[in-house]
């Protein structure tokens, strides 16, 4: 199916005048974000992830308060009182579990306006992800649903200030987890699949889009036949794909995406160690592997290119995974919720090196997280859930616009090889499932 200008047109999206609304009553400044991996969808998940098999509990509208709790941050050469941004060494973290499941959620992108892109259920057979995006608000934050019309099982990762969002979707839940994925954003009341233009997908098909920029770009992989991931970035305006590659990978995941087009990620070698990557919008590649780490992804990345994600010491039933900081002149710092030590990954950061993410807690539940740098008020909690908007039809997609140019810099890691950029031309994508005009799906 070719892309089309269906679809395209009309008022911004009720949470973006909300986040408006919001900055004009204070609300934190909070920046642009990448996203990662997540459970559920699909087998192709992080290091970082914990499964949980038990059942959703409740409805959406029940109230559910944040906790804050403070936790120093550390560097790799033991426990320091600087953190990776702003020089204090402390977050102040919010859990944020949405309470139509508090056994399972997860927080992935977080945009200027104060609005989180997350989802709830472990993906498991009868615990079905579920897509939402939480609104800051005077009172705190509000719930508002959303998934792709007609699927199973969603996944919002990323949204940026323009009021698009980006993420997956399915319309299985098998048992193994070995469930069709397909890409898709959301802008202006209508639903857009986007798939990769290939013949080697993976069986079933793996599609997902994990951030996307103000200049309505985006970024995500799609799975070949051997199981491989390959990077890509999106246009939503003019419907074009670039593959992102790094010499000598064989497999590559592009999570992230700044206003500068620099994209982040993570990538497997030769030798099938996972590291993160840094690629900036000129074409230069920088690995990011934390020192004495089993794996390394980076998730997420802002405008100052601080990266953050996730890194894993030790294998198997031994492996812990914590959180991450990096910036080039500063290197790296490690990041815990204090309830989620040896079991967090950092989802995105904003401007103000203010970081998202989720944490497996003592009960082996994975909670949702988002803090703020010490000596800032903490984030607020949740308020009661949203009746949705009636549901909106999804269409292929359509527009136009370039990269812009890069920030120079000059890191504190060595940088791999430049990383070629190759264009593809959209011949095809995946026609969406039916919508079901009984099912709401977005606020």
């Amino acid at each position: 199916m070719t892309f089309s200008n269906q679809g395209i047109g009309g008022s911004a999206p009720r949470w973006l005048r909300l986040s408006r609304r919001g900055r004009q009553i204070g609300g934190i400044a909070i920046a642009v974000v990448g996203a990662g991996l997540m459970a559920g969808l699909t087998g192709c998940q992080p290091v970082s992830v914990a499964a949980n098999s038990g059942q959703p509990h409740g409805g959406q509208s029940a109230t559910s308060g944040g906790r804050q709790t403070t936790s120093s941050a550390t560097s790799s050469s033991g426990t320091t009182s600087s953190t990776a941004s702003l020089g204090n060494g402390r977050y102040s973290f919010t859990t944020l579990d949405n309470p139509a499941d508090p056994t399972f959620n997860q927080l992935l992108g977080f945009n200027n306006g104060g609005i989180i892109a997350g989802y709830f259920g472990s993906g498991a057979a009868g615990h079905p992800n579920k897509g939402y995006v939480l609104v800051r608000t005077r009172a705190g934050f509000k719930i508002m649903k959303e998934n792709f019309p007609g699927s199973t099982q969603t996944q919002v990762t990323g949204l940026n200030d323009r009021g698009v969002t980006v993420g997956f979707w399915s319309d299985m839940n098998t048992a193994n987890q070995q469930n069709d994925n397909f890409g898709f954003y959301w802008l202006n009341g209508r639903f857009h699949d986007v798939n990769f233009p290939t013949r080697d997908n993976s069986a079933p098909p793996v599609n997902q889009l994990l951030g996307v920029n103000d200049q309505d770009v985006a970024v995500g992989f799609y799975n070949d036949a051997n199981g491989n991931s390959h990077g890509y970035t999106f246009g939503i305006h003019g419907g074009w794909f670039h593959r992102v590659t790094i010499n000598g990978a064989s497999s590559v995941t592009a999570a992230a995406i700044n206003n500068s087009d620099d994209v982040a990620g993570f990538f497997t070698n030769a030798e099938g160690a996972v590291d993160g990557f840094l690629r900036t919008a000129r074409g230069r590649t920088y690995t990011l592997a934390y020192p004495g780490a089993s794996a390394t992804q980076a998730l997420g990345v802002n405008d100052f290119r601080e990266v953050v994600g996730v890194y894993t010491v030790g294998t198997g039933n031994n492996a812990a995974t914590h959180g991450f900081t990096w910036t080039p002149g500063r290197g790296f710092k490690s990041v815990n919720d204090p309830q989620g030590a040896g079991g967090t990954t950092v989802n995105g950061v904003n401007d103000s090196g203010d970081i998202i993410g989720f944490y497996t807690d003592s009960a082996g539940n994975t909670d949702g997280f988002a803090a703020v740098p010490a000596g800032q008020p903490p984030l607020p909690g949740l308020i009661a859930a949203t009746t949705p908007a009636p549901s909106t039809s999804p269409s292929t997609s359509t527009p136009s616009t370039s990269p812009s140019t890069s920030m120079p810099t000059t890191p504190s890691m060595s940088p791999t090889a430049s990383m070629p950029t190759t264009s593809t031309s959209p011949t095809s994508t995946t026609s969406p499932a039916s919508p079901n005009p009984a099912q709401p799906t977005h606020w």
